[in-house]
């Protein structure tokens, strides 16, 4: 029987070496992911965390075996509609590559030249860190409903605050009459 992955301290090289994959899923996402977690509307608002990883190894251009890992995640975050101002339920999903390097100098070197996100091999790797990170670059800016669920007010203008804008007299309506008169002498 395999030993069960710890997705914080994982070992993605011993993993790409066996050409593996591993799945988890969060049953507590509150301790665990907890800046994710602050981004939805209602307390316990993320809901249905879970992940899948690959690990392999690649040729890379000097030939030698670098390896790479794939990252896919979904959630369901509870957000609010910036239409109708209700809860919505955003899924997010991901479903990215990543190719590691052996110090920070190679990955900031080699970062931006690349398509693929270049991560620095470490021996315990936070699997879970970087997942959380992933889904937050998922959360919509502007989270929106398909279709909203109540009446959207698509007008600007109140016919109550407009009403109460004509019955009142103009503040400086006195101000013309006091002009129009002279001072005595």
């Amino acid at each position: 029987m395999k030993d069960p992955i710890n997705f914080s301290r994982m070992d993605v090289l011993a993993l790409a070496r066996q050409g593996g994959a591993a799945e988890g899923a969060c049953s507590e996402p509150s301790s665990t992911m907890t800046r994710l977690l602050a981004e939805a509307c209602v307390p316990n608002g993320l809901q249905g965390v879970h992940w899948q990883l690959k690990a392999e190894l690649r040729e890379g251009p000097a030939g030698e075996q670098e390896p790479w890992l794939q990252v896919q995640a979904d959630a369901s975050l509870a957000l609010i509609c910036q239409r109708c101002l209700e809860r919505v339920d955003v899924p997010l999903a991901v479903n990215r590559w990543f190719r590691f390097v052996a110090d920070e100098a190679t990955a900031s070197a080699q970062d931006d030249m690349s398509e693929e996100d270049v991560l620095v091999l470490e021996p315990r790797f936070d699997a879970l860190t970087l997942i959380e990170d992933e889904l937050i670059m998922a959360v919509p800016l502007v989270p929106l409903h398909g279709e909203c669920p109540v009446a959207v007010t698509m007008s600007v203008a109140d016919s109550a605050f407009e009403a109460a804008a004509t019955e009142r007299p103009h503040p400086f309506a006195g101000l013309e009459a006091l002009a129009a008169k002279k001072p005595a002498a």
